[in-house]
């Protein structure tokens, strides 16, 4: 049975990660620390629902690329592109070369800059080409690919919000979920992942298991790699950022499914 912080632990993942008619009835730490937790689960719910879309424009006879532009596209719909326009402000931020306090300016501009619109370009061509070999395979292939990319980009927002990682600033989403997460959590919360990744291909083979497991790892060492040189560039993490190593993360795992 859940207890009263997990509910709006749940509440806080779907009512701000997701557009899903979740209303979050408390913004507290503690609230915020549960959002945390159960991110990739609210990963799993978008990955599955984009896996489920993806797969019936393939078994419809509309080919893997459709396919895999439908569970690329998914994703952005239910979270109204905030990763995805937090990958972009983050890119505009990094490339700008400015002193974190006018990086941090530049990324809270509503308009998008050269470095953004070049990355969230290559980014979606990467997420549907990797989607599209996934698909090209088989429908199951395509489906988990979107399962477990979901669920890593969501996993890399609960590794950003553990303890030891500040924000950048004192408002913001950002400074809302920072250093909410023990990082004992955060670790655990990522041996689960990556074990239920690994688990749910199991079905097709140890070899397909190991690259659903090696999916989850490499795009947690990639958001991990973006998450430090954010905080050396900018002293902390913003929603931007998070928004950022979600897209990243997501990115990577879909890269290592495409393989092999």
């Amino acid at each position: 049975m859940f207890t009263s912080s997990s509910r709006h632990g749940l509440r806080f993942a779907f009512g701000t990660l997701t557009v899903l008619p979740v209303r979050v009835t408390r913004w507290d730490r503690s609230a915020a620390r549960g959002g945390m937790l159960y991110a990739p689960l609210a990963g799993a719910v978008v990955g599955g629902l984009a896996g489920l879309l993806g797969s019936l424009v393939l078994l419809a006879g509309a080919g893997p690329l459709l396919a895999a532009v439908t569970g690329a596209a998914v994703p952005a719909v239910l979270t109204r592109g905030l990763h995805l326009d937090g990958l972009a402000d983050t890119a505009d931020g990094l490339g700008s070369g400015k002193p974190a306090e006018e990086a941090l300016r530049i990324m809270k501009r509503s308009d998008i800059g050269p470095f953004g619109v070049i990355t969230l370009l290559f980014v979606l061509l990467a997420q549907v080409a990797a989607l599209a070999q996934a698909y090209g395979h088989s429908w199951e292939r395509g489906a988990l690919a979107a399962v477990v990319s979901a669920t890593a980009a969501r996993l890399a927002l609960t590794l950003a919000a553990r303890g030891g990682v500040p924000a950048a600033r004192p408002e913001g989403l950002g400074a809302a979920v920072a250093e909410v997460v023990p990082v004992r959590g955060a670790l655990a919360v990522a041996g689960v992942v990556t074990t239920a990744a690994a688990a749910g291909a199991a079905p097709s083979g140890v070899s397909e298991a190991a690259r659903a497991a090696a999916a989850v790892v490499v795009a947690v060492i990639a958001a991990e790699l973006l998450l430090r040189h954010c905080l050396r560039r900018f002293g902390g993490v913003t929603g931007d950022v998070f928004g950022g190593l979600a897209e990243t993360a997501a990115t990577a795992a879909l890269v290592v499914l495409s393989l092999g």
